[in-house]
């Protein structure tokens, strides 16, 4: 798609130290705060991306969404110096929106047409509170068309993973009856992903890919759920036509 870009990081190539090996994008983690900043610009540049154009969020799980038009005074490697939103849009060519997850399910989004792009962070929680709706609907005040946008899901937990009581999978299918799941193993689940994905399509957003890496399984990544303590991936979306290189991946 021309004009709009996308990439999700996995955990190799940074300076961090166990437990958050090695290139942890988190900043309220407990890793130190200037390895953090030190990876955040490093994935930045193998992206072609000025450090200092991203926009990171302090996510807390809810469906509040930001319009941005510039990074935050904060550079957020420490979480507390941003907003507490799970939404970020931007209409600024060039600025960079990323989102952390380690099992969540980062979505990104854009409408090159109208030069509008958004990421979200869509838990379990999120999912329920509908902050994918929230960043369609924000991306369309300003200008954009759900049948035009692009969406992309990275790396995230899988229904077949993703454990959960029976109690807390009714109420998650009683607002996204796609989110339905059951393990591997037979017990409850909820298949965040396949939610979002139904979000995006009765949005009317019909250009959705979905990664295939469950974080769970993949030791390629981080995963809250299996390891605890751990570090964190981002998603990066953005609007322009920077050069790309090693690390990563991209979808343009």
């Amino acid at each position: 798609m021309s004009g709009a870009h996308f990439a999700f990081t996995d955990r190799w190539g940074g300076g961090s130290a166990v437990p958050y090996e090695e290139l942890n994008l988190g900043g309220a983690v407990g890793d130190d705060p200037e390895v953090v900043r030190n990876n955040r610009a490093s994935a930045a540049r193998t992206l072609g991306l000025a450090p200092d154009r991203v926009v990171w969020m302090n996510q807390v799980h809810g469906r509040d969404v930001a319009v941005v038009d510039g990074p935050w005074a904060g550079d957020g490697a420490e979480g507390h110096e941003v907003p507490a939103v799970d939404a970020v849009v931007t209409t600024r060519r060039g600025l960079a929106l990323a989102v952390l997850t380690a099992d969540c399910t980062p979505v990104l989004l854009a409408d090159p047409v109208a030069g509008v792009v958004a990421a979200a962070h869509a838990g379990r929680p999120g999912l329920v509170a509908g902050v994918v709706p929230a960043a369609v609907a924000a991306m369309v005040s300003l200008g954009a068309e759900p049948g035009r946008m692009v969406a992309r899901t990275g790396p995230a937990v899988c229904g077949r993973c993703y454990e959960v009581p029976a109690a807390m999978r009714d109420e998650v299918a009683a607002v996204v009856p796609e989110a339905f799941a059951e393990t591997s193993w037979g017990t409850p689940a909820v298949d965040v992903v396949a939610g979002v994905h139904a979000q995006l399509a009765a949005a009317g957003v019909v250009d959705a890919r979905r990664s295939p890496v469950c974080t769970l399984e993949s030791g390629d990544h981080f995963s809250y759920r299996r390891d605890r303590v751990t570090g964190r991936l981002a998603g990066y979306v953005w609007l322009g036509s920077p050069r790309t290189e090693r690390g990563g991946s991209t979808d343009d």
